[in-house]
């Protein structure tokens, strides 16, 4: 998976792409950013962050961790529960053959044990199986149509895909394994102290020596940690007991049991579960700063302005005054609202009266453009047009400025909202926000030049 910050820093990308609404104006954090100081991971961390400034994206993203995380849980716990019932219900005779129950202990997680060894070994570098991408898909866990769910849901599926999942997948499984080992160790505690039992076995085979011997082999390893083992008498004592041995020797037996849960069960288990953890530590999905998105933004920051000597600068893009032609004026905001009264007045100066104007409001999607021309088609008309400060000079908002300019027959000229460095309504902002509005208004500047659209100077 990716670390919380890199998935926080890829959603903003991908609702970024898909032209998603954020708290905070990402255009305006990333020329904040500009000025600061960080490695380029550290700043886009940096401008995820301040971009999800009412942390729901972060939210979204916890939901999902929490409820993964929450189901691993509540499955290692089923299989713990699994366990301890399983032995227990093993366990219900006096007298316990002990190698047909260390077989039902060890047997079958040995041999499964043994498989994941050789899986792993032979499918090394592979992606994770993908029924798993399935099981844990967060489209099961979380319901929700807004466009922010759905992306972290397709983000995490993507996670899931990456080659590194394997090893999440192999220490999810020994989790599991670990967990149902562990059930079964508080079975045979609990069940040793509540119980007296005598341990017998008995074979058609195999001969006193031959157990005795197999009995040291597997007592070895026990032994060498302090688990006590049964000596050579004890072992033919205890063939085909029907009743209780003496004390001290199915202590030796129950030493023997629980050394070898431990340490052929629980002991091999960890080492397969920290060895995946290591495993899936070093194959961690890392974001990807090479991507287009993230390399225009790591440009814009590495800019720099080169000495005078070296340099000759360019005057920047002016808009050309806007020109009042006689006739109707059909007055219309782009996008965002404005709190002036009467805008027209406080473009034109007053100098129009009000019966040579037509509000026509605001202009903002797709079904506006179309009744905004059909009736420019219709009216003669010059297109006073405001624009907020907060509107963005993008390639959608252009378009709209070009298509206006197209349909108006008298023309179009343009008055820039609240963007004059002396307004009222930025005495009080920081200086760094002063600079953003001026860098903005400078764009706006240099579009329209571009497009040879009027712009009615403040106050004229």
């Amino acid at each position: 998976m990716l670390s919380p910050q890199d998935q926080l820093t890829e959603l903003v990308r991908t609702l970024e792409t898909e032209q998603h609404v954020f708290a905070t104006d990402p255009l305006l954090v990333t020329e904040k950013l500009q000025a600061e100081d960080g490695k380029p991971i550290q700043k886009l961390h940096r401008r995820a962050s301040r971009i999800d400034s009412n942390g729901n994206l972060a939210r979204v993203l916890g939901k999902i961790d929490g409820r993964i995380k929450g189901l691993m849980i509540v499955m290692s716990i089923v299989w713990c529960l699994s366990g301890f019932l399983g032995l227990f219900t093993l366990l219900q005779s006096n007298v316990v053959n002990f190698f047909y129950v260390l077989v039902c202990l060890l047997g079958f997680h040995t041999l499964m044990l043994g498989g994941w060894l050789v899986m792993t070994l032979i499918h090394q570098g592979r992606q994770s199986p993908s029924w798993f991408a399935n099981f844990v898909s967060p489209s099961y866990l979380i319901r929700g149509k807004d466009d922010v769910t759905q992306a972290a849901v397709d983000l995490y599926e993507r996670q899931l895909q990456h080659s590194g999942m394997r090893w999440y997948l192999g220490r999810f499984s020994h989790q599991l394994w670990l967990a149902t080992l562990t059930g079964m160790m508080f079975a045979i505690i609990f069940l040793l102290i509540v119980r007296q039992y005598s341990f017998s076995w008995e074979s058609t085979l195999l001969s006193d020596q031959a157990l005795i011997g197999l009995t040291q082999v597997i007592g070895w390893l026990p032994s060498m940690v302090g688990f006590s083992v049964p000596d050579s008498a004890a072992i033919v004592q205890s063939r085909l007991v029907t009743e209780a041995l003496p004390l001290s020797v199915a202590r030796q037996w129950a030493s023997l049991l629980m050394g070898s849960l431990i340490m052929y069960g629980i002991v091999p288990r960890a080492i397969a579960w920290a060895f995946c953890a290591l495993m899936f530590r070093r194959k961690k999905m890392r974001l990807d700063i090479k991507l287009p998105y993230y390399q225009k933004i790591l440009s814009f920051w590495q800019r720099q302005v080169v000495d005078a000597d070296d340099f000759n600068e360019v005057a920047a893009p002016v808009a050309p005054k806007a020109s009042v032609s006689t006739g109707k004026k059909l007055v219309a905001l782009l996008e965002y609202p404005a709190n002036q009264d009467h805008l027209w007045q406080l473009e034109l100066g007053g100098t129009v009266s009000d019966s040579e104007v037509e509000h026509f409001g605001i202009v903002d999607d797709r079904d506006d453009m179309d009744r905004l021309t059909n009736y420019l088609d219709q009216n003669p008309v010059q297109i006073v047009l405001g624009i907020h400060s907060q509107a963005l000079p993008d390639r959608g908002t252009l378009r709209k400025l070009d298509r206006m300019a197209a349909h108006a027959k008298h023309g179009l000229i343009v008055q820039l909202l609240n963007n004059d460095s002396n307004d009222s309504s930025l005495s009080t902002a920081a200086v760094d926000q002063k600079s953003i509005q001026a860098v903005r208004y400078q764009q706006w500047q240099a579009a329209l030049a571009a497009r040879n659209i009027g712009l009615v100077e403040s106050g004229s």
